[in-house]
């Protein structure tokens, strides 16, 4: 499939970043961070200016999931992936159960595996394009979730097991872009590149009192935990708007714009119907014409945010790289599932049409290439 072939500008998209993470970032909220001038970056974490915008991220949070009473939002550095090694040693007690249908599932079991101070987790596992379901055990007292596998492009279903124990959600490519009721959950995390359109390099979760408890409980035993770790500090300093360590301030101004964008524009509900749409829209290609479909099988278990589509008969990395030299960036599929797909971000973010010039594009090549 040669390189050279020139897509006509009517169908591109107006921007054509369709990535998985790091994702579009509104340029309205690149422009208000321009706004800010000398007086935000470059600045200290612990005067007002960056507790302020700390601030708008906790309330704009807890405003976007309705947390209910006593829910807190815990800022803390490293992402997603420091948040695994923090709960290992700030959130299980003893044994946790996992999910895994995917590469980022599987890596916090592994995180968990690991660590001598815990009993060998319970491992779940489906195949990848499925998830497995909950075994209630009572030797568990954590079950970790993942709301949505970025790696396959599954999304399942967030409900409290029937057994005791506390329920840690990884929300990272399901945040701010897949409903969720708080109360089947007691810690739902993420990173702010997915749905928030921010950088990376933090990580936010919402806590339950149960999760609180269970933190304070912890530290107040005589586990160790490595200081950038401890879940306790991250706590007591989200109460006073701030983080432990030195955050990216550009990072935290994007989220907050990003939460209140989507605030005002109606909530989590607009946000998620905003990229059930898109998806909807990709989806229904996929399954209409004869070179391509959906990589996961059941309707229900397809993500509304990555949308993987496999295809038949069309080199998927030749395309992407025909797209990549046409500015439609990052459709790439997961490089560890190693199929012959596409995997499109479709976040609350991306308009429709966007999504529609996009599916244009595709077409556009295969075509070329294969008359």
């Amino acid at each position: 499939m040669p390189a050279e072939i020139s897509i006509p500008r009517h169908l591109l998209p107006q921007d054509g970043r369709f990535g998985s993470g790091p994702t579009k970032v509104r340029p309205e909220a690149l422009e208000a961070l321009h706004a800010t001038g000398s007086s935000y970056l470059g600045t200290s974490h612990r005067r007002p200016r960056v507790k302020e915008v700390v601030g708008r991220v906790r309330s704009g949070l807890g405003s976007l999931y309705e947390l209910p009473a006593g829910y807190e939002v815990v800022l803390g550095v490293g992402g997603a992936s420091a948040f695994w090694d923090a709960a290992v040693f700030g959130l299980i007690e003893t044994r946790s159960e996992h999910l895994v249908f995917g590469e980022f599932s599987a890596k916090f079991a592994r995180s968990v595996s690991k660590a001598p101070h815990l009993a060998d987790p319970v491992i779940v596992e489906s195949a990848p394009g499925t998830h497995p379901a909950v075994s209630c055990d009572e030797s568990v007292d954590a079950y970790a979730f993942t709301h949505n596998e970025t790696s396959t492009g599954v999304t399942m279903p967030v409900l409290r097991p029937e057994a005791a124990g506390i329920v840690l959600v990884d929300g990272t490519s399901a945040a701010g872009a897949i409903e969720v009721n708080p109360r089947e959950f007691d810690t739902y995390y993420f990173s702010l590149q997915k749905a928030f359109g921010s950088e990376g390099g933090l990580w936010v979760a919402l806590v339950s009192p149960a999760a609180i408890e269970r933190i304070e409980a912890i530290h107040a035993s005589d586990r160790y935990v490595p200081p950038f770790l401890d879940l306790k500090q991250a706590l007591d300093n989200s109460r006073l708007d701030q983080t432990v360590n030195t955050p990216a301030l550009t990072t935290l101004f994007l989220m907050a714009n990003q939460v209140e964008w989507m605030n005002e524009q109606g909530g989590l509900s607009w946000a998620s119907e905003r990229a059930r749409r898109n998806a909807a829209s990709v989806y229904s290609w996929a399954e209409s014409v004869g070179y391509a479909t959906p990589f996961v099988d059941a309707p229900e278990e397809r993500s509304p945010v990555t949308i993987t589509v496999d295809f038949v008969g069309v080199d998927a990395s030749e395309l992407t790289a025909v797209l990549r030299a046409n500015g439609i960036l990052d459709v790439e599929p997961y490089r560890k599932l190693g199929r012959n797909q596409v995997r499109i971000g479709t976040w609350p973010a991306i308009p429709l049409e966007d999504i529609e010039r996009l599916i244009s594009s595709i077409e556009y090549v295969v075509a070329a290439t294969s008359a």
